[in-house]
């Protein structure tokens, strides 16, 4: 007779793959993709699709180059996720060229030249979309307006139609800009325009809730921690709302950041990036805070209507020494 087997410890925790982390992300980003589609229309799905087609091609062009086994490293649903990001990040109707190009240069120049997975310092989908903004700020402007048919999209994605004002809508950070800066309105007359709805963006701050939605199924997973998410949706909340306590005319308040624009997006899925964001507990914390405040300077007083990326690139260059200086004591030994 053998012995029963009983559990005993020690015990060793069995290591979650790549790919099942890269799927989890994949699948927390299923409901705001969903309610994308269900409120603005099929061009997410085409950019979803140039964007991973390009992302695979251009990982496997540069695994060749640099010798590395393509199978291994195309099955691990990194890339992917990076095109997903992208194609989410960028306009749905933006030209077909605009997200190939962007997600090519995520891939090749923010990842694979800085050593490939586990070894770029900054966000690739994020650079690819400051890259972008900077190049192109006509092109990554064109927003489908609410109610713009299929047949419409495609065409404007494919370069088949040119009138451009009549297919695309302002985003509402934008158009808050626009009528704080140009019109002279303030934000409660800016805020009643058809551009904005209960709480942002008309449409926006469904998918917003579905961003949080994905990010809660991440949280219960464990593929992120609390404190990044915690820290900079709750900076960007206190910050715009000590801004409209104090001039409520010109700064909007806090649930108007949360709802609009990439904020949930960056704070469950951008800014916890393992490889690019800060990792001790208070570094995730003060990461957090400090893309909070960066988010809002550009939003209030910036060129661009969105500061999310820009923050977020700004953040992964103070996280050597927000890693070096909050690392906790050894055990045993004092923190001096």
């Amino acid at each position: 007779m053998f012995p029963s087997r009983q559990n005993n410890s020690p015990y060793v925790r069995a290591q979650t793959s790549v790919t099942q982390v890269m799927l989890k992300v994949l699948l927390a980003l299923l409901p705001a993709i969903g309610t994308y589609v269900w409120l603005f229309g099929i061009g997410v799905l085409v950019q979803l699709l140039l964007a991973s087609v390009t992302a695979l091609v251009a990982e496997a062009a540069m695994l060749k180059l640099r010798g590395k086994p393509t199978g291994m490293f195309l099955s691990d649903l990194s890339a992917i996720v990076t095109a997903w990001l992208i194609a989410l990040a960028f306009p749905s109707i933006a030209p077909w060229w605009v997200i190939v190009l962007g997600t090519a240069f995520a891939i090749v120049i923010a990842k694979h030249l800085y050593g490939g997975l586990g070894q770029n310092p900054f966000n690739p989908a994020m650079v690819a979309y400051c890259v972008m903004i900077v190049a192109f700020p006509a092109l990554m402007s064109q927003w489908p307006a609410a109610g713009l048919d299929n047949a419409t999209q495609l065409a404007r994605i494919f370069g088949q139609s040119g009138t451009i004002d009549a297919l695309t809508g302002a985003t509402p950070l934008d158009a808050l800009r626009t009528g704080l800066r140009e019109s002279g309105a303030t934000v409660a007359q800016t805020l009643g325009g058809p551009a904005f709805g209960w709480a942002g963006g008309k449409g926006w701050e469904w998918i917003a809730a579905a961003y949080a939605l994905g990010g809660a199924f991440l949280l219960q997973q464990r593929i992120i921690t609390w404190h990044i998410p915690a820290a900079f949706l709750g900076g960007l909340a206190v910050i715009a709302g000590i801004a409209a306590l104090a001039n409520g005319s010109n700064f909007p308040g806090p649930l108007y950041h949360l709802a609009t624009g990439g904020s949930m997006l960056g704070a469950f899925f951008i800014l916890t990036d393992p490889v690019s964001g800060a990792t001790t507990p208070r570094g995730k914390l003060l990461f957090g805070v400090g893309a909070a405040l960066l988010t809002w300077i550009i939003r209030s007083f910036g060129a661009y209507p969105d500061g999310i990326a820009f923050a977020t690139l700004l953040m992964n260059l103070c996280v050597p020494i927000l890693d070096m200086k909050t690392q906790p004591p050894v055990f045993g030994h004092k923190n001096h």
